[in-house]
């Protein structure tokens, strides 16, 4: 019980604090809302919702004074047949003038916007077919709850928020949601200005992903890849490649389902990245992980082989170190072998010893959605 009280603790001090995820909910709700208002846009707008490692509750606290962020995905009636990845774009240039003047920047495949308290990704995809425009304007995705808010989460036009579960009829919408099969989605079509051609992208089917792996980990998934990336910022900002998703990706294919803690998984994960890819290391590679939903696209394209190196040679002193603290049986020297790894956001143990550090079990996941205030976080 010791251990899986100080990885309570960690995890928590790690999530973006209540005010920040209030902050994310502004920002992108007001988004969404200016979006669907706007005139010039009303024509070839389908639907938007959230993605990234908010939706998938992988998201880790910004350190320093970074802001935190969030990705939109908006779906248009736009046919690549038609409009090329600049002319698509161009199109969202007055609606980001008019309300986002000065704090918006084109990127390659999206709008990035810095606002004083968050940051905004606005992610546009064109044209799905008709038989997809049900299920991508329906509440499984409009909806704002992350995977550890609703783990239950399907993608089924029946599908309700938690916000609308006060409806009359919700228990039977829930129950034809759950006992239906989801919707199989299909890969949406990205606009990239900078290679002057669309290209697929699924982000539903890495929400789904992630939402099936957490439920095979017993929930323990996400909550192993948010410590995995704070050891990353925390020891390793350099190389800065792997990150984000392409990280998660990697930690997803490594992270054994028969886990029983975080502490755990986060040894195993590591320990499996070392033995899994010390050939490919040795004989100079990288190596190449599909996505979800587009096995074409290589999630560690933009890995060097040289980034690749260094993180490798990192994550096997950090597997040594991970399997020293968890294998240990005094509690403060397991609590100061934690800290060496996640650095001072891991709670200091006392100084004489305390028992047993109860390594065995570590952190036993929650039973129910977040409350902010309570032992259970989002």
């Amino acid at each position: 019980m010791i251990l899986e009280t100080d990885f309570a603790s960690f995890l928590q001090d790690i999530r973006p604090t209540k005010a920040m995820r209030d902050d994310l909910k502004t920002g992108h709700q007001t988004l969404r809302d200016r979006l669907n208002a706007d005139e010039g846009l009303k024509e070839c707008l389908v639907s938007d919702f959230l993605q990234g490692s908010y939706k998938r509750s992988t998201a880790i606290r910004p350190k320093g004074d970074r802001r935190s962020d969030i990705d939109i995905i908006v779906v248009t009636k736009l046919s690549e047949q038609e409009y090329t990845p600049a002319k698509a774009m161009d199109i969202f240039t007055p609606f980001l003038d008019k309300h986002y003047k000065g704090k918006w920047r084109q990127q390659g495949r999206s709008f990035g916007i810095e606002l004083s308290y968050v940051e905004l990704d606005l992610v546009l995809t064109s044209a799905p077919s008709e038989a997809e425009v049900g299920i991508l304007r329906s509440e499984a995705l409009s909806a704002d709850d992350s995977l550890e808010d609703d783990p239950e989460w399907r993608l089924h036009r029946s599908w309700l928020g938690l916000s609308s579960r006060y409806r009359s009829d919700a228990r039977t919408l829930i129950a034809e949601a759950k006992n239906e099969p989801e919707w199989k989605s299909q890969p949406l079509r990205i606009p990239d200005r900078d290679a002057n051609k669309w290209e697929s992208t699924h982000p539903l089917a890495q929400i789904t992903w992630t939402r099936d792996k957490n439920n095979r980990t017993d929930k323990h998934f996400v909550n192993v890849v948010k410590a995995i990336k704070w050891w990353r910022v925390e020891k390793h900002e350099e190389p800065k490649h792997p990150k984000g998703f392409p990280l998660e990706r990697l930690i997803g294919e490594c992270c054994p389902d028969d886990i029983e803690s975080v502490a755990e998984g986060v040894v195993k994960t590591l320990e499996k990245i070392v033995s899994e890819y010390k050939l490919t290391v040795l004989v100079g590679g990288k190596p190449t992980l599909p996505d979800y939903g587009v096995p074409t696209h290589d999630v560690f394209k933009r890995v060097s082989v040289d980034d690749f190196k260094k993180f490798y040679d990192q994550v096997k002193d950090g597997a040594a170190l991970a399997r020293r603290a968890y294998d240990s049986q005094d509690r403060t020297e397991s609590g100061n072998l934690w800290r060496e790894l996640f650095g001072s956001k891991f709670p200091k143990p006392p100084e004489n010893g305390g028992g047993s550090s109860g390594s065995g079990r570590g952190y036993t996941p929650p039973t129910g959605p977040a409350t902010p205030g309570s032992g259970r976080f989002a």
